[in-house]
């Protein structure tokens, strides 16, 4: 393989299966969507650790970052058995599941800690942002696969042109 190929990330039958579902446009939606929501959410949780106002506000916007979080984790589990055959864990994208899972734990255990009151509001925000640490990580790893396969289907249509 010369050094700058690229492995093709989808067959053509799967990338023939991704361009027809439409749960690839929800998820080319609500990626973005994530994106914003955490930003302001991390604004707003470091604005509250810094001045000890907004907790509310604080509160709120991790609550609305983990429910786009599970919408788009429930989503992306539909697309990938749609262009993969299974729901979760197919091999392309295999190690952006499982980091996704550690992302989802920590969201959960922010709303449940919240629920049960079982930690401080500030040690809440802290596990946030920690949380959002692990989303950005994960976030990265999806654009570095897409980029790659962006890259894997150029080659690919070189090689059929």
């Amino acid at each position: 393989m010369a050094q700058n190929s690229y492995p093709a990330l989808y067959t053509p039958e799967q990338r023939q299966r991704r361009d027809a579902s439409p749960w690839t446009l929800v998820q080319g939606i609500l990626a973005p969507v994530q994106f914003v929501i955490c930003i302001i959410s991390a604004v707003l949780v470091v604005r509250f650790l810094m001045t000890g106002e907004g907790y509310l506000a604080a509160t709120l916007s991790v609550i609305a970052k983990t429910f786009i979080l599970y919408t788009i984790m429930v989503t992306g589990a539909i697309w990938e058995k749609e262009v993969f055959g299974q729901y979760l864990l197919a091999p392309a994208f295999f190690w952006e599941d499982v980091v996704s899972f550690g992302v989802i734990a920590l969201h959960t255990w922010y709303v449940i800690a919240l629920m049960m009151g079982a930690m401080t509001p500030e040690n809440l925000m802290l596990l946030a942002l920690v949380a959002y640490v692990a989303y950005v990580v994960n976030a990265v790893q999806f654009l570095w696969k897409l980029r790659m396969a962006r890259l894997g289907a150029a080659r690919m249509d070189e090689v059929s042109a």
